[in-house]
This record gives C-alpha cells, sequence and structure tokens, in this order.
C-alpha cells in the first residue's frame, strides 16, 4: 500500500466511523423490505461465510463473513452511535438517544421494520450483509443450491452489486444520501462531518470479500477500473442533482439547506481571499456556489475523449443550475432536470472499453483542468486527487505516482487552508509531468 492509498484509507476510516450509512434508495425499487432481514449471524457460520480462510475450489471464498467482521468499517457503523461524539449530536438534534433515533438508525445500521426482522436479527449489527446484498428471505436456502444461478439470486431479491449503476446508487444512498435520509446543514451543524465519495477509490479502501476470478466473471462479469471510476462520476454527479432537486428548499426558516453548497463558500477564514470572477464561474461576489464536484471531472473527462462541444455544452447547463440555484424552486428544477438528462444521455454515450493511452489522457486533463485553476471548491479539489489516485492504480502505475499523491494530499489534507492557487499551480506542474 502506498503511503497516499493509506492516508486516503485513514481519512475514509475516520470518515466512515461517523458518515451517514444508510439503506440504498435502490430499496424503494427492489421493495426489499418485504424480505426478511435475518441478520449477519445467519451468514457467519463455519459452514456459510465464517470461514477463517479462503476455500480452495469454491465459487465464493466462504470468508466473507470473517473479513466484514474483522476488516470492513461498515460492521462498526452502530458502534459509532454509542461514542459521547454522537450522543452530543442526539441532544444538539433534541433526539433521546443515537441509538434509538430513526434519523440515526436509518443511516449507522440495516434498519429493516420490526415485521422485517428474522429470528437472529441484531441491529447492533450495523451495516451488514443484508444492508448490501438485500434481505435473504427467499434466497437464503436457494443460493447454496448446486444449481443455483445469479440471476435466480437476483429475482429472490439479492441485489446486484457487481453492477456499477447499482453499486454506485446504493454506495451514494449512503455517501451522500437520499430524499429521506440526508445529512443536512442542521446535522451537520450539530456535529456531523462533510460527506465526501469516489466510487472506485472508496471500494478499494475496504477490504474486499470477493475474488474476480474467471469463475467470478462467468456469473457476474467484470468491469474495468476505469469504467467503474467513470460511472461513479457520473452517477455522483446525478444523484446529488437529484436529491437537491427534492430537498434544496428545504433548509431551516426561509434559507435553503445549505449542505448542497459549497462548505468552504463560508467556512474558511475571512482572510483568505478566494473569490475570483473566473473560479466563480461569473456568479455574483457573496453567491454560495452549488457543490457539485464531480462535475469538473466530467467536463475535462468529456473534452479529453475529444467531445470538447459537449464539454462546453455540459458546462453551460451546470453554470445555469448553479444561477438557478440561488433562486426560487421552479427554475432550479428546471435546470437540474435538463443537466442530469444530458449526464444520463452523455454517460450512455461513451463506449465499454478505453486504451491505457486515453485513460492517461483523462488523467492528464483532469491536472490541467485544475492546473487552470477551474477546482476553487475544496470538493472538486478532493475529486481531483482521489481521482489521479484511482488513474494511477487503473495504469499500474502506483508507485510512480506516490510523490506527486504525496504532494496532492499535501494540498487538501486540511480543508480550513486549502488554496486553490497553490493546488491550480502544483496540478500545473503535474500536468506537465503526467
Amino acid at each position: 500500500m502506498s503511503k497516499s492509498i493509506f492516508r486516503v484509507f485513514l481519512r475514509s476510516c475516520a470518515l466512515l466511523s461517523v458518515i451517514t450509512l444508510s439503506s440504498p434508495s435502490v430499496y424503494a425499487e427492489l421493495d426489499v423490505f418485504s424480505d426478511k432481514h435475518l441478520g449477519a449471524a445467519t451468514c457467519a457460520t463455519s459452514q456459510c461465510h465464517g470461514k477463517g480462510s479462503p476455500q480452495e475450489g469454491r465459487n465464493v471464498q466462504l470468508n466473507e463473513y470473517t473479513i466484514w467482521i474483522e476488516g470492513d468499517r461498515h460492521s462498526i457503523a452502530y458502534q459509532t452511535l454509542e461514542t459521547k461524539e454522537s450522543a452530543r449530536m442526539a441532544a444538539n438534534l433534541g433526539l433521546e438517544s443515537a441509538k434509538t433515533a430513526k434519523i440515526c438508525l436509518d443511516c449507522h445500521a440495516d434498519n429493516a421494520p420490526e415485521a422485517s426482522r428474522g429470528p437472529k436479527f441484531k441491529i447492533r449489527d450495523g451495516v451488514g450483509c443484508e444492508a448490501c446484498h438485500g434481505g435473504a428471505e427467499r434466497w437464503i436456502k436457494t443460493h447454496t443450491d448446486p444449481d443455483a444461478t445469479h440471476k435466480a439470486n437476483l429475482a429472490a431479491g439479492m441485489i446486484a452489486t457487481e453492477t456499477p449503476e447499482v453499486r454506485a446508487e446504493l454506495c451514494l444512498s449512503c455517501h451522500l444520501g437520499t430524499r429521506d435520509k440526508f445529512a443536512t446543514h442542521r446535522i451537520m451543524g450539530a456535529g456531523h462531518p462533510r460527506l465526501s465519495f469516489e466510487l472506485d477509490l472508496f471500494s478499494t479502501n475496504q477490504p474486499a470479500h470477493y475474488q474476480v476470478d474467471a469463475d467470478y466473471v462467468a456469473r457476474k462479469g467484470s468491469i474495468p477500473r476505469f469504467n467503474l471510476w467513470l460511472i461513479g462520476q457520473f452517477i455522483s454527479a446525478e444523484e446529488t442533482l437529484k436529491v437537491a432537486m427534492e430537498r434544496l428548499h428545504e433548509g431551516v426558516g426561509i434559507f435553503p439547506d445549505f449542505a448542497f453548497f459549497d462548505c468552504h463558500s463560508c467556512h474558511h477564514s475571512m482572510s483568505q481571499k478566494r473569490w475570483t470572477n473566473h473560479r466563480a464561474d461569473n456568479l455574483e461576489p457573496g453567491s454560495l456556489r452549488l457543490m457539485l464536484p464531480n462535475m469538473a471531472i466530467i467536463e475535462a473527462t468529456a473534452a479529453t475523449l475529444g467531445n470538447k462541444e459537449l464539454r462546453s455544452a455540459i458546462r453551460g447547463m451546470r453554470i445555469q443550475t448553479m444561477r438557478a440555484a440561488q433562486g426560487p424552486r421552479g427554475p432550479f428544477v428546471d435546470a437540474a432536470s435538463q443537466l442530469m438528462s444530458e449526464l444520463i444521455r452523455t454517460r450512455k454515450s461513451f463506449p465499454d472499453t478505453f486504451s491505457n493511452k486515453q485513460v492517461a489522457a483523462v488523467r492528464r486533463g483532469l491536472l490541467a483542468t485544475a492546473g487552470a485553476d477551474r477546482t476553487s471548491d475544496f470538493g472538486e479539489a478532493e475529486q481531483i486527487y482521489y481521482s489521479f489516485e484511482t488513474l494511477c492504480l487503473a495504469l499500474d502505475q502506483i508507485e510512480a505516482c506516490g510523490s506527486a499523491l504525496d504532494q496532492l494530499f499535501d494540498t487538501i489534507a486540511n480543508a480550513d487552508t486549502y488554496s486553490p492557487g497553490k493546488f491550480a499551480r502544483l496540478t500545473k506542474k503535474l500536468a506537465a509531468r503526467f
């Protein structure tokens, strides 16, 4: 593990210890709570997924539960609610206890309704097997049959986590939020941290309880790291717009929900002069920038892969949406809907395969975009860093990228002291190098 990956791993663990961990919005589409959640203990025996080491000659490792309980931060999500910090947050929100409040359990546990809980279900299991794979009531017995197929398991309610779009929505329901479960500005004001996410890197940072071997590919297929990253960027932007259309104008009092805006537009020292017309996309000084950190990535990628007109169109829609976010709900929803439709169309237009030359060009394009001082928001700089590391991994160049990753990390290690100018100067130099 490189120094930079280790740093991101530590930062991710710190976030996950208090992050909004929720049941995925895809659940509503699948009506997953109509199937009972039997509890992690159902999967934990040595005859199932609780073995101490991977088993040879099987199509799964059978130590999946062991990996989850020993090293996956999701297994201790509920335990976070037992900390003094969570108790303080609950008190600030007027809640009796974080351990019993639905607003907390919906995120830090597999909070199935009472009628959908099996005999071994325990809320203290946190974000367990069925929080991601779906209620096991219908597939718990048949998924081990000699003639069982993945298609049949999915038909019985299992979640297709191997599908990038599904996995992205699943993860973002935790690391971004949904209409019903969202880390609002009020919740952040009570002490909840700012959320951040990048699909491939965050998947890498948690211990894999599966192996993408020939058998896995035969059953579920596979997707290159670059594709997973790219789809993750699009789904992140789409889901952000979707939730913003529903909740942006539901703030406290007359105000919008400030959680949708760049936190550091306000949360930095008044002595730091960050605003420029160039960085603000011509928004008026003092305006809050809608936080769409993935858009900088998408625009740069679209241009790099040979469609500068597409980048221009997307950028125009993004600016229109950001301006509309300054006003009433109707015009904002119209603008956001147009942008989201264009993102969906663009995502589906990309090919299934990319060459290493294209991946390297995208990496260089991201650095050049940042080097042109186009990433004023801290969240955008953070996504540039995450993406640079992911693409170095995709190109199997993580060691060669080591010093650059360390330099980039140093510029975003502290959000309070982040300098857009310093970040731009460094990324401009790195663009010439890579």
